[in-house]
């Protein structure tokens, strides 16, 4: 289980202008849809934007805080 702010708090440590939105999809606040929104994604490929995402989620996902993680991810001018 991880809030929105904790949640927030991890992908900021990487993208610090991170816009991040949580969706909990099953109540028990491990299965999310996030969006992210960065210009750290500027010129990344969907690969690439997914693999930032997951290493600043890194410790949350190998302690089972996060199960399953649903991403989205863009750029301000792609919102």
């Amino acid at each position: 289980m991880i809030t929105q702010e904790t949640l927030t708090d991890y992908i900021r440590r990487a993208m610090p202008d991170a816009a991040v939105t949580m969706i909990d999809k099953t109540g028990t606040m491990d299965h999310l849809k996030v969006l992210v929104v960065s210009e750290a994604f500027q010129g990344k490929n969907l690969l690439d934007r997914h693999r930032l995402i997951y290493q600043a989620l890194d410790a949350p996902m190998k302690d089972g805080r996060i199960h399953a993680l649903e991403l989205t991810a863009r750029t301000k001018d792609e919102s």
